[in-house]
């Protein structure tokens, strides 16, 4: 049973670790580390996360805040594990998540999986309808807008190396994929959902209007595209963005 090395960025999630260490402690795949980067939290996180006394879990805890990026690549820095998977301090799995992927990469040969997943609200009452995965996402694809959650993917280090985040302010998630899909031809997907996603009401992310500039950025300044390049997929990435969550 190979490792997976399970990264998390922790900043005042006091309120919902415990729910997301529960998630990871009751998987059916055991062999698991779990490398969490606390950044700065001004809550009793550390606190909480020392408490859950497991020797698989490797804590890192900042001086001072860096942002998920910086603390998901201190973590990807201590990894020992052939297969990399994320999970935030507020999100769940769903028990059979590891195994079902993890047996996916190895009986198909596969470098990279996700799978679908459920959405819900702060107290998990279902909010939206599943996202649903969608099958053999390339390069050319991920550049339209960001299909693959950090929540769900399971890579195989072995064939893709360790794939650090770019300095892409809100967008390092996606900047990371496209990186990453350089390296590959493709993404495969799972459409059956064995995650639970929590949307907050005070995520950043969930402002669109705010990150819409963000986005631009990612093809201009980090791809190099030109300004009409950059606009035509910041235009078709906020359109998936609008029917993701529904408003389309």
């Amino acid at each position: 049973m190979e490792l997976v090395s399970i990264i998390t960025p922790c900043y005042n999630s006091e309120k919902y670790i415990t729910e997301t260490y529960q998630s990871i402690k009751n998987q059916s795949y055991t062999n698991w580390e779990w490398i969490i980067v606390d950044d700065y939290s001004r809550d009793n996180s550390v606190l909480v996360i020392r408490s859950f006394n497991d020797e698989r879990i490797k804590l890192f805890v900042q001086e001072n805040n860096q942002g998920a990026a910086n603390a998901r690549n201190l973590a990807l820095s201590n990894v020992s594990g052939r297969y990399i998977t994320f999970i935030d301090s507020d999100d769940l799995w769903l028990p059979n998540f590891l195994e079902t992927t993890i047996h996916y990469l190895k009986n198909n040969n596969e470098n990279l999986v996700y799978t679908s997943y459920k959405r819900v609200d702060e107290n998990l009452k279902p909010l939206l309808k599943d996202f649903i995965a969608i099958d053999k996402v390339d390069y050319g694809r991920i550049l339209y807008n960001c299909p693959i959650p950090m929540l769900t993917s399971v890579y195989d280090s072995s064939v893709i190396g360790i794939i650090k985040f770019p300095q892409v302010e809100l967008r390092e998630d996606h900047a990371m994929w496209i990186e990453l899909l350089k390296k590959i031809k493709y993404a495969r997907a799972i459409e059956e959902s064995l995650a639970i996603y929590r949307i907050r009401e005070n995520s950043v992310s969930r402002n669109k209007f705010n990150i819409a500039l963000k986005q631009y950025n990612v093809y201009r300044k980090f791809l190099k595209m030109n300004f009409l390049n950059s606009a035509y997929y910041t235009f078709f990435w906020a359109l998936n963005g609008l029917k993701k969550y529904g408003k389309l």
